[in-house]
């Protein structure tokens, strides 16, 4: 059996807290990120939601953009949600001037897709590799516009693709952490697990 992975949570906006605790219910270690040096101790990472323009601009402040670009590019095992969906696209439709991503899904999206703040939702979704529905809860959330041909659609809400996975790369447009399910938490562990 592997030893437990430590996984980063990159901590420059957002519900940091909330993804520590779902990664410690599901057997990781997790630890937040802010610096290129703690990026480098970690066996996985997740970029939560947040403004995707706000964490590009943080991300280049505290130097992280391009390590960040180089170990995702190098097979880092990386989960986003709804900002962080954003951040690991490949394109961005409707890009905030100055704003860049991570990459490393190769997926066009499109940014505040489902609406303004007051437009947010919760959903019941079905997501391939999880038995049963989960919660998605839905804040000016993205969509997936178009994938490429090695990203694996996981669920839909609506017509909409709102979960992908490409490799060790997985992204959804919801946040699985503001429900006390981590079950999508366990399925990014165990993409983390595989991999060491």
């Amino acid at each position: 059996m592997n030893p437990t992975p430590v996984i980063g949570v990159l901590a420059l906006q957002g519900d940091v807290r909330e993804h520590l605790i779902a990664l410690a219910a599901a057997d990781a270690v997790a630890r937040p990120v802010r610096r290129p040096e703690e990026l480098a101790e970690v066996d996985g990472l997740v970029v939560p939601g947040g403004e995707s323009t706000t964490i590009s601009k943080l991300a280049t402040l505290f130097g992280l953009m391009e390590p960040l670009r180089e170990r995702i590019a190098a097979g880092l095992p990386v989960y986003g949600t709804c900002a962080g969906l954003i951040m690991l696209a490949d394109k961005i439709l409707d890009p905030r001037s100055g704003q860049e991503t991570f990459g490393g899904i190769d997926m066009i999206v499109r940014r505040n897709a489902f609406g303004r703040q007051n437009e947010s939702f919760e959903a019941a979704v079905t997501v391939a590799g999880i038995d049963g529905p989960v919660e998605g809860v839905f804040i000016r959330a993205p969509w997936v516009e178009s994938v490429g041909a090695e990203v694996e659609v996981l669920a839909e809400h609506e017509g909409h693709v709102v979960a992908v996975r490409q490799g060790r790369a997985l992204a959804t447009s919801f946040h699985p952490e503001l429900t006390g399910d981590h079950r999508v938490h366990s399925l990014f562990v165990d993409m983390v697990r595989a991999e060491r």
